[in-house]
C-alpha cells in the first residue's frame, strides 16, 4: 500500500488549492484582471479532473478494503463470490488509476490547450521541395477535417510547378498545439519527382513550423507604433485563397528580450476580401511571431533537459522520412515505422502522434520522478 500512499499524498496536497482556486475566481478583483483569471480557471479545470480521478482511486481502494473484510467474515457463499468479483474487477482497475493519477500530476505545457499558426516552407529541393510542401498541406488540412477543426489560409507563394514555396495558416479547435506540436520540423521526401525523365529517386524537404497562438495578453504590443499599408492581392490557379481582393501589410519594430536587438517584424495577410478581417488576422499573427520569439528561450530550456527532443527544440532537425518507393513513414525521434504511406499523406497521422504523445508523458513523467 506504500504506492497507494504516496499517491495519495501527492492528491491530498490539492485539495485545499482547488478549494483555495475556487475561491478566488469567484473574487470580483481577480475576474478584473483577465490574464489572472484565466490562468485560474484553466488551474481549476485541470485541479477538477485530479479531484474526480482522487475521488474513483479513493473509491477504489475501499472496495478492496470492503471486499476483503467481507471474505474473511462472511460465510455465505454467494456474497463471498461476489466480494470475490469486486475485489478482482477493483484490484485490476486500481494500476490503471495510479497511471492516470500520474499523468494528470505531471505539469501539463501550459501552450497545450491553444491554437495555432502553422508555417509549411519547401526547403532543399526546388519545384519538388515545393510539390512536397502543398501535399503536406493537404495532408494537414486532411487531419483537420477529421478532427473538426477549422483552418484559415493567411497568405501563401506557389511554387513554379505547383505546391507551395510557403503557405501560412491558423488551425482551431480543441486543443490544437497540444496535438500538432510534435510536426514541427524538417520533413523530407524521397521519390520520383514528376518533373524527372530518368526515373531517379530524389531527396528534397520542407519545414514545418507550429506555432502556439498568442493571446492578446500573452505580449505586449504597441498597436500605435504598428505601420499598415493594404495593397490589392492577385494570383493564378483555381484555389479560392488566390481570388482575395485585398490585402494588409503590417511593419512592426520589436525590440529582443534576450539580446536586446531591435528588428522589423513584416506581416502579411491577403486571407479574406475584407479589410479589418485581414487586419486582426494580421495581428494576431504577430502576436504570435513576437510570443514564439520570446518564448524559444524557455522552449530550448526544455530541450535542454530532455533526451529525445520528442515535441520541442531544434525545428531544424530532420524528424520524418517519406519514403515512396517503398512506401513507408520513418519517424526518427522514437523509431516509428508505417509501411501505408498514401493512407498517412491522406491525413491518417493520429497513430503516429499517439505514439508520440506517449514518448512525451514517459519523459514528463520521469523528470516529475512519478
Amino acid at each position: 500500500m506504500a504506492e497507494n500512499n504516496s499517491i495519495l499524498d501527492k492528491l491530498e496536497g490539492l485539495v485545499s488549492r482547488y478549494e483555495e482556486v475556487g475561491t478566488l475566481i469567484t473574487d470580483p478583483n481577480v475576474i478584473s484582471d483577465q490574464k489572472r483569471y484565466v490562468k485560474l480557471t484553466k488551474e481549476y479545470k485541470d485541479l477538477g479532473n485530479i479531484m474526480d480521478a482522487r475521488k474513483e482511486y479513493m473509491g477504489c481502494l475501499q472496495t478492496v478494503q470492503d471486499a476483503r473484510e467481507m471474505l474473511a467474515t462472511e460465510n455465505d457463499p454467494e456474497i463471498k463470490e461476489m466480494a470475490r468479483e469486486e475485489l478482482a474487477a477493483a484490484e485490476k482497475h486500481i494500476p490503471e488509476m495510479e497511471e492516470q493519477i500520474k499523468l494528470l500530476l505531471v505539469p501539463a505545457d501550459p501552450e497545450d490547450d491553444k491554437n495555432v499558426i502553422m508555417e509549411i516552407r519547401g526547403g532543399t529541393g526546388g519545384d519538388e521541395a515545393a510539390l512536397f510542401a502543398g501535399d503536406l498541406f493537404r495532408m494537414y488540412t486532411k487531419y483537420c477535417e477529421m478532427k473538426g477543426w477549422k483552418i484559415a489560409v493567411s497568405s501563401f507563394t506557389e511554387g513554379a510547378a505547383g505546391g507551395f514555396k510557403e503557405i501560412i495558416f491558423s488551425v482551431t479547435g480543441e486543443k490544437v498545439y497540444g496535438t500538432l506540436k510534435y510536426e514541427s520540423g524538417v520533413h523530407r521526401v524521397q521519390r520520383v519527382p514528376a518533373t524527372e525523365t530518368q526515373g531517379r529517386v530524389h531527396t528534397s524537404a520542407a519545414t514545418v513550423a507550429v506555432l502556439p497562438e498568442a493571446q492578446e495578453f500573452d505580449v505586449e504590443i504597441n498597436e500605435g507604433e504598428i505601420k499598415w499599408d493594404t495593397f490589392r492581392s492577385s494570383g493564378a490557379g483555381g484555389q479560392n485563397v488566390n481570388k482575395v481582393e485585398s490585402g494588409v501589410r503590417a511593419r512592426y519594430m520589436w525590440k529582443n528580450p534576450h539580446t536586446g536587438e531591435t528588428e522589423e517584424i513584416l506581416i502579411e495577410c491577403t486571407e479574406t476580401r475584407d479589410q479589418p478581417k485581414n487586419k486582426e488576422r494580421a495581428l494576431a499573427r504577430l502576436r504570435t511571431f513576437i510570443y514564439d520569439k520570446e518564448h524559444q528561450k524557455y522552449i530550448d530550456d526544455i530541450a535542454s533537459r530532455r533526451k529525445t527532443m520528442v515535441s520541442t527544440g531544434d525545428r531544424s532537425a530532420k524528424i520524418r522520412t517519406y519514403n515512396y518507393p517503398q512506401s513507408r513513414i520513418t519517424d526518427h525521434r522514437i523509431g516509428y515505422n508505417m509501411q501505408n504511406l498514401p493512407a498517412f499523406v491522406d491525413g491518417n497521422i493520429q497513430d503516429c502522434i499517439d505514439q508520440l504523445t506517449v514518448a512525451e508523458n514517459t519523459e514528463r513523467m520521469k523528470e516529475s520522478e512519478l
